[in-house]
C-alpha cells in the first residue's frame, strides 16, 4: 500500500505551494514556524507525518539564510516525526552560482548546501534550472531536475513574434538559448561578456546576426540585472528591431527593477520559483508565468514511482 502523499510550506514561496496543492486536490500540510526574540527559527509541524511521503516546497530566496535555515529545520522535524520520505522541493536552489573554485581559497557553496540538506535528513530533491548542471552530482541523493522551458516556450510562442532570434546573454547561458532555438525553429545569437568584478559586467561583443530581429534574451536567472541590461543594449545598437527577455528565476535583486525599467527590454518574462512583489511588477514590464503545474505533475509521479521524462518534452 502506497504511503499518504502530504505536501508542507515553507514561508519562502507559500503562494506557489498553495497552487501545487490546489492542483492535486490537497490541502497544505498544518506546520507553525515562529521566532525566538533573538532569530531562532521554531517550527513544529501540527500533524501526524508517521509513514508518509512528504514533500517540502521552500525557494532559498531573499532572505537566502533565513529560508535555507527554516528548510532544513523543516526537514530536520519531519525526520524526527518519523516521516517515511522526504523531498525538498527547491524551486530555486540558492547559492548555486558558487559551484567551483575559479579563485583561490573560495568555498563551494553549492556543494555545502547539498551536503547540508542530505545531513539534516532529505531523501530526495526536486528542483528546477540549476545555475549549473553539475550541481546534480554533488547530491549522494536522487535529484530531479526540472526545466522551465515548456512554460517560457508556450509564453513567448502566445506572443506571436515574427523574425526572432534567440540570444543568450552570456557564454553560460548558450546551451539553455541553443535548446530554446531549436524548439522554436529559429537562429541563435551570442553575447561574448567580460567581468569586471562582481555583479558588474561589461559587454564585450555580439556574434551572430540580430539586425532587423526581433531578439529573445534567455536565462536562467536574473539578480541586479546588469548583465541582461547591457545585452539589451548591445542588441539595439546592432541593429535589433525590439529586445525581449525572459528568466527562470527572477531574484532581482538591488538596482534590478530600476534598469529594467529604464532598459531596452520591452517584455520580461519569468516563471514563480520566486515570489515576485506587487511593487516590483509595477513597472509594467516583467509577466509571471506559473511553474506550479511543472511541479504538480512531478510530484504525483515521484509519489506514484512513475517516470518523470514527459515533462522534459
Amino acid at each position: 500500500m502506497r504511503e499518504p502523499l502530504k505536501i508542507f510550506a515553507g514561508n519562502s514561496n507559500s503562494t506557489l505551494a498553495k497552487e501545487i496543492c490546489n492542483i492535486l486536490g490537497l490541502q497544505p500540510g498544518e506546520i507553525s514556524i515562529s521566532r525566538f526574540s533573538d532569530g531562532e527559527i521554531y517550527i513544529q509541524i501540527q500533524e501526524n507525518v508517521r509513514g508518509t511521503d512528504v514533500y517540502v516546497v521552500q525557494s532559498i530566496c531573499d532572505p537566502v539564510n533565513d529560508n535555507l535555515m527554516e528548510l532544513l529545520i523543516m526537514i530536520d522535524s519531519l525526520k524526527r516525526a518519523s516521516a517515511d520520505r522526504i523531498t525538498a522541493v527547491i524551486p530555486y536552489y540558492g547559492y548555486a552560482r558558487q559551484d567551483r573554485k575559479d579563485k583561490p581559497r573560495v568555498p563551494i557553496t553549492s556543494r555545502l548546501v547539498a551536503d547540508l540538506l542530505t545531513s539534516a535528513g532529505a531523501s530526495r530533491i526536486l528542483t528546477m534550472d540549476l545555475h549549473a548542471q553539475q550541481i546534480v552530482g554533488f547530491f549522494n541523493i536522487p535529484v530531479d531536475h526540472l526545466f522551465a522551458a515548456p512554460v517560457m516556450l508556450e509564453a513567448i510562442m502566445k506572443m506571436n513574434l515574427t523574425n526572432i532570434v534567440i540570444v543568450a546573454p552570456d557564454a553560460g547561458a548558450v546551451e539553455r538559448a541553443r535548446a530554446y532555438a531549436k524548439r522554436l525553429a529559429t537562429d541563435l545569437a551570442i553575447i561574448d561578456k567580460r567581468r569586471v568584478e562582481t555583479n558588474k559586467a561589461e559587454v564585450m561583443n555580439v556574434i551572430g546576426e540580430v539586425t532587423n530581429k526581433n531578439v529573445f534574451l534567455v536565462d536562467d536567472m536574473v539578480d541586479t540585472a546588469g548583465t541582461l541590461v547591457n545585452a539589451a543594449k548591445a542588441l539595439k545598437e546592432k541593429g535589433a528591431i525590439d529586445v525581449y527577455a525572459s528568466c527562470t528565476h527572477p531574484v532581482l535583486s538591488g538596482p534590478a527593477i530600476e534598469r529594467i525599467a529604464q532598459s531596452d527590454i520591452k517584455v520580461m518574462l519569468v516563471s514563480n520559483t520566486i515570489p515576485v512583489h506587487e511593487q516590483k511588477l509595477e513597472v509594467g514590464k516583467i509577466k509571471v508565468n506559473s511553474v506550479a503545474n511543472l511541479f504538480a505533475k512531478a510530484i504525483k509521479n515521484i509519489h506514484e514511482e512513475t517516470s518523470i521524462s514527459s515533462l522534459f518534452v
